[in-house]
């Protein structure tokens, strides 16, 4: 008999990598013991990443659904894990350090064993809070290589990084391969790297399966001393997901290692749960091209996950493009031809930006800011005329240590808008703001949970929080989910489902009425664009424009005023935010003049170049 290798399903992440929701707490508790019954998993993945933030977009808490759902994982002795982003903790965006620490300890709680902790950037020092809190906190501290493919990224740089890792305490290794563009034969290489540092360290391999190198990948690394493969499972395995449990299986015994036996009868009920779950409401979130392997990913090396909000930039960016291409007389162009212009600029931009690896946030900030380019320059203007202020902070240093060099043009653009760089460490930029939080919610008359746990959650996701105790989240989920019901219901006609294009509904819920649009979108730190200016109208009118495609609000947070008819605006002053690409966008003036009309409201969805302020 071989070597033994454990087998972790990765039930969280194969639900994220497919769409925007996991399936709630009754739904989760009920597919548990299945899971445990089938006999063949070391580890489950229960939370982290989105886990928490998508269960108060749709109303419900986390911390219920956490508790329950470990359990019976918890009574088998089935290892628990989370994903979390170092710096970012469970959002998008930094985390104070005493956030961060409650973190760790409130999840162990909750029952999850294992942090597997990520940066980036794969800068370590956002690294080293996230090792000393988990072991802390009574967790297994599991950091991870993101994997990416250039120059700067070998098998020399990874194998570098897991040693500067072990030396700072981390307890085992996971080889993050987000993108599933790592090759085999390094990433058996990466492994044995590792093992000759230092042999007894558990490593765990975690691959996508979008380009298609994730199954030789997994025997790569099982050859090369690997511990734990990370597997899906059908019908939620492959695309942008990963490969499935009963390939691996057969691969690796084929290979002769030790694998325990799958109880085939578990295994169905688990896979009829999960597609029970999809037909009660998960598939309206799920695009179908998401269940497609794609080859074009090996080149821009964008990670499958994202995929899905990638054609929904992309099918939104494209009305904008071609309703600007026919005014101007041009040919309209296909969504495959803006999709292969995207993935060049990746290409062309990546290392200008000093080739951060290409994972959540950072592949999004690269992902945005070619996307931003390309339809910048099918109108003629220049690249980087829309950098956005998050991707800014990656550049500057106030995210941490790009692994290459910022290219010269983004210089010289710093250095015109007066942007100076940072070298410090980027947790010094967030102080403490644990009893704020505590504060406000004494203030608001709100019990801070058991082991503080709802104290947790306000302070990691405040708006998403508040919206979910109001009421609000719950009703905007429903009313969105309705409106999606409808949009797919079967023409009377036909008999064929009605078109999924992106659709503005008005929908009455509780005699509260919701605007609604098809496509995910999903709350993020602030950025900063300049509107347009238009002064072809009439007079001396001027109109600001949307620079892009989104959901328009007059604020950001409660302690701004919104805009108003007879307000000075200076060029450069804040009139509005577009929600757009999973983050925030502050809209600049680029002109100064008196507000004489406003032409949206809050929360209205608007395409780019549509008009939002006009000034005299």
């Amino acid at each position: 008999m071989g070597r033994e290798i454990g087998l972790c399903l990765v039930y969280r992440d194969m639900w994220q990598s497919s769409g925007k929701y996991m399936p709630r707490v009754d739904q989760l508790t009920r597919i548990a013991q299945p899971i445990v019954d089938m006999g063949c998993f070391t580890r489950v993945e229960t939370n982290g990443g989105g886990f928490e933030q998508i269960n108060l977009l749709y109303g419900e808490n986390p911390n219920i659904s956490n508790r329950a759902w470990t359990q019976a994982f918890n009574d088998a002795g089935i290892q628990t894990q989370m994903l979390e982003r170092g710096l970012n903790g469970l959002r998008m965006y930094p985390v104070p350090d005493d956030v961060r620490k409650l973190m760790f300890k409130v999840k162990k709680l909750q029952g999850t064993d294992i942090a597997r902790s990520f940066d980036g950037l794969n800068d370590t020092r956002n690294l080293a809070k996230s090792i000393e809190y988990a072991k802390a906190g009574g967790m297994i501290s599991q950091t991870c290589l993101c994997i990416t493919k250039s120059e700067i990224h070998t098998v020399e740089y990874y194998v570098k990084m897991a040693e500067e890792l072990i030396n700072m305490g981390a307890e085992e290794i996971c080889i993050k391969d987000m993108a599933g563009i790592g090759r085999p034969v390094s990433i058996g290489n990466i492994v044995k790297g590792i093992k000759e540092i230092k042999p007894d360290i558990l490593v765990q391999y975690h691959g996508h399966s979008g380009p298609g190198f994730s199954v030789t990948s997994s025997l790569e690394a099982a050859r090369a001393g690997a511990d734990i493969i990370d597997v899906a499972m059908e019908p939620l395995s492959w695309g942008t997901a990963h490969a499935d449990l009963l390939t691996v299986h057969e691969v690796l015994k084929d290979a002769g290692f030790s694998v325990p036996d799958i109880n085939m009868n578990a295994y169905m009920e688990a896979r009829t749960l999960t597609q029970e779950f999809i037909d009660d409401f998960l598939g309206y979130y799920i695009n179908p091209k998401n269940r497609h392997m794609n080859s074009l990913l090996i080149s821009p090396g964008l990670p499958g996950g994202m995929m899905g909000s990638l054609m929904s930039d992309l099918e939104n960016n494209l009305k904008s493009i071609n309703k600007y291409l026919e005014k101007k007389g041009q040919p309209e162009i296909s969504q495959d031809d803006l999709l292969i212009k995207l993935f060049d600029e990746v290409k062309h931009v990546w290392p200008i930006m000093g080739n951060p690896p290409l994972v959540t946030p950072f592949s999004q900030y690269v992902k945005n800011a070619a996307l931003v380019n390309v339809m910048q320059m099918l109108k003629g203007k220049e690249r980087w005329s829309l950098l956005d202020d998050n991707t800014w902070d990656m550049l500057l240093g106030k995210s941490g240590r790009l692994p290459g060099k910022v290219g010269e043009e983004l210089l010289t653009l710093a250095k015109e808008q007066g942007r100076e760089f940072f070298e410090g460490d980027p947790a010094a930029l967030y102080p403490d703001a644990l009893e704020e939080f505590r504060k406000e919610m004494e203030e608001k008359g709100w019990d801070t949970g058991e082991d503080d746990e709802e104290l947790l959650e306000y302070a990691l996701h405040p708006q998403q929080y508040i919206d979910y105790k109001s009421g609000k989240a719950k009703e905007a989920f429903l009313a969105d989910l309705e409106q999606r019901k409808v949009a797919n219901e079967p023409s009377a006609d036909t008999g064929v489902a009605l078109s999924q294009e992106p659709q503005i509904l008005t929908v009455d819920v509780n005699g509260e009425k919701f605007k609604v649009t098809i496509g995910l979108k999903e709350n993020g730190q602030s950025n900063t664009t300049s509107g347009s200016s238009n002064a072809q109208s009439s007079g001396e009118t001027v109109e600001i424009l949307a620079p892009l495609e989104g959901k328009t609000f007059f604020t950001k947070d409660a302690s701004e005023k919104g805009i108003q008819i007879g307000d000075r605006v200076e060029e450069g002053d804040i009139v509005c935010y577009i929600e757009a690409m999973k983050v925030i966008n502050a809209v600049k003036a680029d002109t100064t003049g008196t507000i004489v009309e406003i032409c949206f409201k809050d929360g209205d969805d608007i395409y780019d170049d549509d008009v939002l302020v006009r000034l005299n």
